[in-house]
């Protein structure tokens, strides 16, 4: 016996539960709710092809399979005279008799053949599997309606393989013009769940005589936003009368998936705020003051200012921040950080960043104690390569309070640290972190502290909402003053001569490269610049003494690669040559060429991670995007757009467009916990931005739901909960 666990489905009345498989049938518990019957139950199905649709296509229940949306429809409300067909026609329906079979060729080469006619002449219809059934099943000189697609074969106009109805079946079925088309696997065809069984397997379940289907939304919201009914809503997803109709019952779906979504995390937002309190930091003082009047490195943005508004209003309020801060490579994210611990530091509090490598947590504390510099204020660094004595006096300094900035990795989380105060937590790059791992710092506090999480990767709005719909967004959209825009170039490999002619007029400027590659070793399944190979020749077109080329990759010794960045960080050496380690955490002002080989490998969202590693100092930086002649439409789209622009949100969005939120990056790490049935994040962002105002409407009424009206919004959060939706992980 084996478990299996029935795969997410965010529709709210699909309750998700952990079922026992045996090797003849797979039941639920005895349940009283229509939609939660076992599949096998159907007429039509049994415990064969319900194993099969459980493993093919996810359907447990009545309720799945109503769920289980077709993605297109074809329009059969008219037939063709099969004088009238040809090859380029789509798909044809046609009315006629079989006028005769016949078999040709032998073994695998067998196939079937009939001759079809109306009163405009005949075309042929072929089997190549399954001759035997449709022998049994269909007679000569009965009348049948057949649809599917025309082609040549052996220049003979036919039809593969087509859907038969007789006649008389045909007239009296869903009398929808349009037939749905569902999505269907090579084991269903065998057994023949083909999308037409599949048809005929829903129009079964809507004709059952105890049909029912329980409204999900409360009458007050399907009155006021004009809803169409649920039971009605599935009903026309499957059988369209017309394109209308369909598109006010897929709205109805989508309304209420991302609904339930924004109504979910806000209730969380609103819970948390009415039960969690936060360090209050009434003081502006001496620390933050000083700083700002002394050692400001360069005057604030106007961005800038008005994130650090948001976050001193966050502090003031006695409700714990959590906040999350977006901002490009370079738009002055740290500058922001270390103003809000200045804050916990005037009010009496520790504060600590934690970042996801040893190489940024470095980075972070050198330019910190730059920052910082000539200020009394007690900050240190603690990592996983700290020598023994000073992480003893760190966390004797920590305990004791006299330390007030601790910047660090995951070495912050360790059993051993324990802070005397801590008010505030930075988490740089946050989605590098897992869910507990964060928790764990905050429990650092006997208080939870306030939270404010950084991220250089630009999120669309529409993500943010949902990956971060309970925590407040600020957005730093302006760059420092003196920061040139990065010239972006797209070369193809014939261009490679003029491309190390560049590299040599740079280099030979005082300035640094880096190259990138995708992968370490070739591949012969993917036609990539092979990092060791590329190495090999660069060394040769630059060869030492005069020049050092150096290699670094993900799957070098720690400690080899960190002594290689630190060698290119001094300006020891003159190329950086590697994989995507460099991605994030590597800031060296003197390098300013940024060259991708295969860049049409590589996501929007990596690629402008890649480049906001050059252009950090104040000489004009290059990003050079190599690629093979062969480009598919989408690579050619996400490199004109690397060409195009440098801004990370404008970036964000296409790449929301292209590619679909499940494959953003950054978002798979910290993955997007649900999986939508109808919405689509890159085309409903409108629809979300005004559920998520209806959510919150109900709410600012009624926070905590009591009201007898809302009582259904309970039931279905508790299903969603139900199908192991985490919603408290998206912080």
């Amino acid at each position: 016996m084996t478990k299996k666990k029935i795969p997410f489905c965010l529709s709210p009345i699909c309750k998700i539960v952990k079922i026992e498989l045996s090797s003849h049938t797979a039941m639920f518990s005895q349940m009283d709710n229509f939609l939660e019957t076992d599949i096998t139950y159907l007429k039509g199905v049994g415990p064969k092809k319900a194993e099969l649709l459980k493993k093919e296509l996810g359907i447990f229940t009545f309720g799945d399979m109503l769920y289980n949306f077709p993605y297109r429809y074809i329009d059969r409300s008219q037939f063709h005279k099969i004088s009238g067909i040809d090859a380029t026609n789509a798909y044809v329906q046609i009315r006629g008799k079989i006028t005769s079979f016949r078999t040709e060729g032998a073994k695998y080469k067998k196939r079937l053949t009939a001759r079809f006619a109306d009163e405009s002449g005949e075309i042929e219809l072929v089997w190549f599997q399954g001759t035997n059934w449709v022998m049994k099943n269909y007679n000569v000189g009965v009348e049948y309606v057949i649809f599917g697609k025309p082609s040549l074969y052996n220049r003979t106009l036919c039809i593969a393989h087509p859907e038969i109805d007789l006649l008389t079946k045909y007239n009296e079925g869903t009398k929808s013009p349009f037939t749905p088309q569902y999505n269907t696997t090579e084991k269903l065809k065998v057994s023949y769940l083909n999308s037409k069984a599949i048809q005929v397997l829903v129009e079964k379940l809507l004709s059952l005589d105890n049909f029912s289907v329980e409204e999900t939304l409360p009458e007050f919201l399907i009155e006021s936003h004009k809803l169409m009914p649920l039971a009605k809503t599935l009903k026309i997803l499957h059988f369209p009368d017309n394109m209308q109709e369909l598109k006010h019952a897929e709205y109805r779906i989508k309304f209420e998936e991302l609904f339930y979504i924004q109504l979910s995390i806000l209730r969380l937002k609103t819970g948390r705020n009415k039960t969690i309190k936060g360090f209050v930091f009434e003081k502006v003082g001496e620390y933050f003051n000083d700083f700002y009047n002394k050692n400001l490195p360069f005057e604030l943005t106007n961005a800038q200012k008005r994130v650090v508004r948001e976050i001193r209003h966050d502090l003031g309020s006695g409700k714990q921040m959590n906040r999350l801060l977006q901002g490009d490579v370079g738009s002055g994210k740290t500058l922001v950080a270390l103003m809000t611990m200045l804050l916990a530091l005037d009010n009496g509090f520790q504060a600590s960043l934690m970042a996801p490598t040893e190489i940024l947590a470095q980075q972070h504390f050198q330019t910190l104690l730059k920052m910082l510099s000539g200020l009394d204020i007690n900050i240190m660094l603690l990592t996983g390569s700290t020598k023994k004595k000073e992480r003893e006096l760190i966390l004797s300094e920590l305990k004791s309070g006299r330390l007030q900035i601790l910047i660090g990795t995951h070495a912050l989380i360790e059993d051993p640290v324990v802070f005397s105060n801590l008010g505030m937590v930075i988490i740089d790059e946050q989605h590098r972190f897992g869910v507990a791992q964060r928790a764990k710092l905050w429990k650092k506090s006997e208080q939870i502290p306030h939270v404010l999480v950084m991220t250089a990767t630009p999120i669309p709005r529409t993500l943010a909402m949902t990956l971060y719909g309970d925590l407040d967004v600020s957005v730093i959209d302006e760059m420092p003053p003196g920061r040139r825009p990065i010239q972006t170039y797209h070369y193809r490999d014939t261009k490679r001569l003029a491309m190390i002619g560049f590299l040599r007029k740079q280099i030979d400027m005082g300035r640094q490269v880096y190259i990138v590659y995708p992968i370490i070793k070739e591949s012969e399944s993917l036609d990539l610049k092979d990092l060791q190979m590329g190495f090999d020749g660069m060394v040769q077109v630059f060869p030492a003494p005069d020049y050092n080329v150096i290699c670094v990759h993900g799957k070098m010794k720690p400690a080899d690669k960190e002594n290689a960045m630190k060698t290119f960080k001094e300006g020891k050496a003159h190329i950086l040559m590697a994989t995507t380690v460099i991605e994030v955490g590597v800031d060296v002002p003197n390098a300013t060429v940024m060259v991708i080989e295969s860049a049409e490998r590589f996501g929007l969202s990596q690629l402008h991670q890649l480049r906001g590693r050059v252009g950090r100092g104040g000489d004009q930086s290059y990003c050079i995007l190599m690629s093979s002649h062969k480009l598919t439409n989408e690579a050619r789209k996400r490199l004109e757009t690397m060409v195009a622009t440098n801004d990370g949100f404008e970036i964000a969005e296409a790449d929301l467009k292209l590619r679909g939120p499940g494959d953003l990056e950054g978002t798979q790490q910290s993955g997007i916990p649900f999986n939508l049935k109808m919405a689509n994040l890159a085309r409903d962002g409108q629809i979300l931005q005004f559920v998520r105002g209806v959510a919150e409407e109900i709410l600012d009424k009624d926070p905590l739901l009591e009201l007898p009206e809302n009582a259904i919004f309970i039931s279905q959060i508790k299903k969603l909960r139900a199908q192991n939706t985490d919603w408290s992980s998206i912080s």
